[in-house]
């Protein structure tokens, strides 16, 4: 029987454009159901494709702080998120709910 090789996929290998990052941000928005840190790891995501380093800058963080932030494993607080939205060149809006 022949061992089938996989490789780790990585989503940020995968977010190349402005539109593919705010995209892959609101479907994850959509699917969190109110969990932060699932928030947080997607805003991850998006930065490790922008360049960590670079986001941390624009940010006014630093990397270790923003990695630490955006791992998933914490819900960072607020204007952490806002600064990094920012940073990223994407906006947070709110429309009406259909319930």
């Amino acid at each position: 029987m022949q061992k089938t090789k996989t490789t780790r996929y990585d989503v940020a290998e995968y977010l190349r454009t402005p539109e593919e990052m705010a995209a892959y941000l609101e479907a994850c928005i959509e699917e969190a159901d109110g969990d932060a840190a699932f928030i947080a790891k997607a805003l991850g995501d998006i930065a490790r494709a922008r360049g960590m380093s670079q986001v941390a800058r624009d940010a006014g963080l630093s990397r270790e702080s923003l990695y630490k932030a955006l791992s998933g494993d914490r819900s960072p607080a607020f204007d952490t998120i806002l600064k990094v939205v920012h940073a990223l060149g994407l906006k947070l809006h709110a429309e009406a709910s259909s319930r």
